[in-house]
């Protein structure tokens, strides 16, 4: 709009996108596939030192105190009302091919997003134990659509007849749009030496908590 009000005026605009994004669209074909997989794969063992952790940082915060999901949720359609998809750029690629998101339990529950309290686990065996689930997930579902063309025939159906079939992707960054790499380097190159200190070293250490002299689970008593 503003270029073609140039052309009527005899004058120049510049312009500069340094972010864009979809809203996801992701495939109920593919997530049916990996669905079954959560169900095969089943959630961790959790140590009682695992429950005792996520129980003590929920009391601590005022969240509901229940511990680590012991039970797969089913598969069902979010509510627009009570669930939202987190901000991500994945969104433009769900427009182009099937996929869908995975989420796993490698935190705590309750715990509320993007702050310290959410990256409590981060260090522990609950990440480490979810993340392994995650990944058994996501290696069985890929051998499923490997090892039977017949699913990626019908995920592309679905993709073009239902999920695609009245509105079609145009990106918003054009081929010209350069990344705005420079956002955050005065800040990045400020902390990145003392985050270095931080780094985990597999060669001395087991665990990142035996590196950072941390008892697990340390609680308030």
């Amino acid at each position: 709009m503003a270029q073609a009000a140039t052309m009527m005026t005899g004058t120049t605009v510049t312009r500069r996108i340094v972010g864009s994004a979809w809203p996801g669209n992701f495939s109920k074909f593919v997530a049916e596939v990996q669905e079954k997989n959560i169900q095969v794969v089943g959630m961790p063992t959790w140590s009682e030192a695992d429950q005792t952790l996520a129980k003590a940082l929920q009391k601590e915060i005022g969240a509901k105190v229940d511990g680590l999901k012991t039970k797969v949720d089913e598969l069902r359609v979010p509510s627009p009302e009570t669930e939202q998809g987190g901000s991500d750029d994945v969104g433009d690629i769900s427009w182009n091919v099937p996929m869908v998101y995975l989420r796993y339990p490698a935190n705590i529950p309750n715990t509320p997003g993007h702050s310290w309290i959410d990256a409590v686990a981060m260090a522990t065996p609950i990440a480490h134990k979810g993340s392994t689930a995650g990944a058994k997930v996501q290696a069985l579902t890929a051998l499923d659509f490997l090892m039977s063309p017949e699913l990626v025939k019908q995920a592309w159906d679905y993709f073009n007849t239902v999920q695609t079939k009245d509105m079609k992707y145009t990106p918003l960054i054009g081929p010209d749009d350069q990344p705005a790499i420079e956002f955050n380097k005065e800040k990045m190159d400020k902390f990145r030496p003392e985050m270095k200190k931080y780094y985990y070293d597999p060669t001395k250490y087991k665990t990142y908590l035996e590196q950072l002299g941390i008892q697990y689970p340390t609680v308030r008593k």
